[in-house]
């Protein structure tokens, strides 16, 4: 099989065509057949290795979570409730802040928002250029710097009179944690479609052994491994972290005062970065840089005109707009309904910072048997990615309706310290597969070569959708004076997203569409090359 300068050029293999070649043109009369060309073509100096993989892994157990998406947001609600018990006494949850007086839980979500809003702003600056050449692994190294000085600076910030600076490194560590979970999130179809299993199976593809559609279902299968594999090992890691955090807690005896709670919070952030700095250094180092598309243009021009491109001409990838639409309300309303949870869950354990590490470990075991139940399943039976994501959306819908019942009662519906518990089993089971599922299946319908611009795009829609969310949960909370109101909203739009994926979303349309995408934006670019104006 012929290689390209690219690791993965993308080829003119129509998406749904048969095993055997097709006739073309004629020659002294005699039909002459076309030779099939693989959907993918391999440079063997880029070939995925095992070490490769696993330093990909090792990354992910270091960007776990209990850094800045977990413990640090638990670190700036603290000194949040201790500065409003300190000016208002012990019921107070009150504090003015932006201009007028909110909850605690309301801040939390407006920060929240905040966030979201200027991560939208810079992913739509580096998304456009990440796909060209090698540069998208310097993105990940510099992202990754900034979360970790992130994680290091709580060790200044453990006293409530700092609550507002407290809530700046919480908005900043969330940007830096969720840029970085993207930039290394879009090089798993890379790797995948990288590995000897694919060089094989493109190679039979091409002799006529298989067809298009055995090709496309192995691609998705590996990618599936791949992904799966790096959640599950992630999981484990998190755990045995999670288990030397507990000797630290005891180490600054976080139980023998409240100061040294606070204390002991910003400790478990800074060794957490530590750790998750350790484990990237390997990535960083063998992660093989992997030529990317050639912009065919000034790179300048090149990083605008494909992010015009891709945003002008989405109606041409129509099952990729359906996703999106699905991805932006199911994935916008998990994250709200998260985050409420999160106010909840905190209010009930009250800030104790080994019960919130216990807690943490139990969800944590939970989700490493509930994505190794869920990806065996899949590889048991063959089953989609599509059919895997609706399974676990059906999971959130319960989570929602679980909720949704504790504004009627006290009795249930995330009140008491033992729902706390049961929570965070059901939620590893059940729930926190979306988080890989969904992953996977933007590289479905995302045309070969762009996945960091998609899987940006991607990520800045879902970061709209938990932008827009926490201010209307919010807005709702402020209104009613109830922590539990906003579930109304969830439940309906957890329900809604579900049934839009179900009905709406086609994968095999969608490969169709994307082999005719991409043929598009190469007659477009030879035009352009050719001295044409800028058109699409």
């Amino acid at each position: 099989m012929a290689s390209a300068t690219t690791p993965l050029a993308t080829a003119s293999a129509p998406a749904e065509d048969p095993a055997a070649g097709f006739v073309g043109d004629t020659k002294d009369g005699l039909a002459q057949e076309e030779p099939i060309v693989a959907p993918d073509q391999f440079d063997e100096r880029f070939e995925t290795s095992k070490y490769e993989i696993w330093s990909y892994y090792s990354y992910y157990i270091g960007n776990n979570g209990p850094t800045l998406f977990d413990f640090a947001p638990t670190a700036a609600q603290n000194l949040l409730y201790q500065q409003a018990e300190l000016v208002g006494g012990p019921d107070n949850t009150i504090l003015h802040f932006m201009g007028r007086d909110r909850t605690t839980n309301s801040i939390v979500l407006l920060c929240n928002g905040i966030s979201f809003a200027i991560q939208i702003v810079i992913f739509l600056v580096l998304s456009s250029y990440a796909d060209f050449g090698t540069f998208s692994p310097n993105i990940l190294i510099a992202l990754s710097l900034v979360a970790w000085g992130i994680g290091f600076g709580w060790l200044g910030v453990h006293r409530e009179e700092q609550w507002q600076t407290g809530l700046g490194l919480y908005i900043v560590g969330l940007i830096a944690y969720q840029l970085c979970l993207t930039y290394w999130t879009a090089a798993f179809p890379g790797l995948a479609r990288n590995t000897r299993v694919m060089r094989e199976k493109a190679q039979e593809f091409e002799n006529g052994v298989i067809s298009r559609a055995e090709y496309d279902h192995v691609d998705s299968m590996k990618r599936n491994e791949l992904s799966k594999t790096a959640f599950y090992v992630q999981s484990l890691g998190e755990i045995v972290i999670l288990a030397v955090i507990v000797g630290v807690m005891f180490g600054v005896h976080v139980n023998r005062s409240t100061a040294n709670n606070n204390w002991g919070l910003s400790v478990l952030i800074a060794f957490a970065s530590g750790v998750w700095l350790l484990l990237a250094v390997p990535w960083f180092i063998l992660e093989k840089r992997r030529p990317g598309q050639d912009p065919g243009m000034n790179i300048v021009i090149a990083g605008f005109w494909q992010l015009y491109r891709a945003l002008t001409q989405i109606w041409q990838l129509r099952q990729s707009l359906f996703y999106l639409i699905g991805y932006f309300l199911l994935g916008g309303s998990l994250n709200t309904t998260v985050t409420v949870i999160g106010t909840l869950q905190n209010s009930i354990v009250a800030y104790n910072t080994l019960e919130l590490t216990y807690l943490l470990i139990v969800g944590i075991a939970a989700q490493a048997v509930g994505i190794f139940a869920f990806w065996n399943v899949q590889k048991r039976w063959q089953l989609s990615t599509k059919t895997m994501v609706n399974a676990v959306a059906v999971g959130i819908i319960v989570l929602d309706g679980w909720g949704m019942i504790g504004i009627w009662t006290q009795r249930f519906g995330f009140h008491h310290k033992w729902e706390v518990w049961v929570y965070q089993v059901f939620y590893g089971l059940f729930v926190c597969p979306w988080y890989s599922y969904s992953q996977t299946m933007i590289s479905e319908v995302t045309p070969r070569g762009k996945e960091f611009l998609f899987l940006s795009l991607f990520s800045i829609i879902g970061k709209t959708s938990s932008f827009i969310g926490p201010l209307v949960s919010s807005a709702i909370i402020d209104d009613t004076g109830n922590d539990s109101s906003p579930f109304y909203f969830l439940f309906a739009l957890s329900l809604v997203s579900f049934l839009f994926l179900l009905f709406f979303v086609d994968v095999k349309k969608s490969r169709i569409e994307q082999q005719e995408f991409l043929e598009t934006e190469r007659v477009t670019k030879e035009k352009m090359k050719g001295g044409s104006s800028f058109e699409i």
